[in-house]
């Protein structure tokens, strides 16, 4: 698989990475095969995927573990990303805001415990803490990066498994999967969103690819600094994914793509923590 550097620092990804918050948290099927989870993260490893993405909250704490299990004995092969900012250290450990340096460094403790190792190599603050000035968060995190440089990591790329075209109903969904309460999977919002769906269904029909497969090549197209992190428990969706790469889409197609509607509701029903 080919690589991307991100940010000055030429920190050298895969082209196509893993988000692995699914495997622990948020979706149907979370945290119940976690013997499964680490054999897709050792197929990725297998394809050339070098990029695996996970964060303290996934769980809470549960998929850093998950990783630190996976990645015993071949650390040194693997480029992970975690972050920080949205559970509360200084306090009981509950969710909320916190970039006080103090907080930092007690994520960056935890984290590096969890993962079983004793480096990170790429490290997020998941949100912004409107209460703490962003040059205090940065400068404690300055005391374990000397140089700071940006890349651009495109989360969720595949828009929480929409884009794969599997999706019609929230019925689909297990009581307790985060995108029941999405803006953008409910009601007359899901209907209308399907629309965006069977234009990348079209493009799929014409080169003989999934819909998610477009979905990713567009995103690959955008750019060589660009490093997409789709997430999956399984191997075949894993194996489906990293094919994406393979796929050239014409001028015309990227064109057609590039002119779908946004999608109708917000990302999430509680935006304030996104400060937008």
């Amino acid at each position: 698989m080919q690589q991307v550097t991100l940010g000055t620092q030429q920190l050298k990804v895969s082209r196509l990475g893993l988000g692995c918050m699914g495997m622990s948290a948020f979706y149907t099927g979370s945290g119940k095969d976690d013997a499964g989870a680490i054999k897709t993260i050792h197929r990725a490893v297998d394809l050339g995927i070098t990029f695996f993405d996970t964060a303290e909250i996934y769980g809470p704490y549960t998929n850093e573990e998950l990783l630190g299990r996976a990645f015993a004995g071949r650390r040194k092969d693997v480029v992970i990303a975690t972050k920080f900012g949205m559970l509360l250290h200084r306090g009981d450990g509950s969710r909320g805001l916190d970039g006080s340096p103090e907080n930092v460094r007690l994520s960056i403790e935890g984290s590096l415990k969890r993962l079983n190792t004793d480096y990170i190599d790429l490290y997020y603050q998941h949100r912004m803490d409107p209460g703490t000035p962003i040059e205090e968060t940065m400068g404690v995190l300055s005391e374990f990066v000397r140089e700071l440089g940006i890349g651009f990591v495109a989360y969720s790329p595949l828009g929480r498994g929409f884009l794969t075209g599997t999706i019609r109903s929230l019925d689909q969904f297990d009581k307790d999967d985060s995108r029941r309460t999405s803006p953008r999977f409910k009601g007359e919002n899901l209907q209308t969103n399907i629309r965006i769906v069977e234009q990348v269904e079209a493009v799929a029909t014409e080169i003989g690819a999934k819909p998610g497969q477009v979905a990713l090549a567009w995103v690959l197209a955008q750019g060589e600094d660009i490093a997409p992190i789709p997430g999956t428990k399984r191997i075949s969706y894993l194996e489906e994914n990293v094919a994406a790469e393979g796929l050239t889409l014409s001028p015309e197609q990227l064109s057609n793509l590039n002119a779908v509607a946004a999608p109708i509701g917000d990302r999430y029903a509680d935006m304030s923590t996104v400060n937008r």
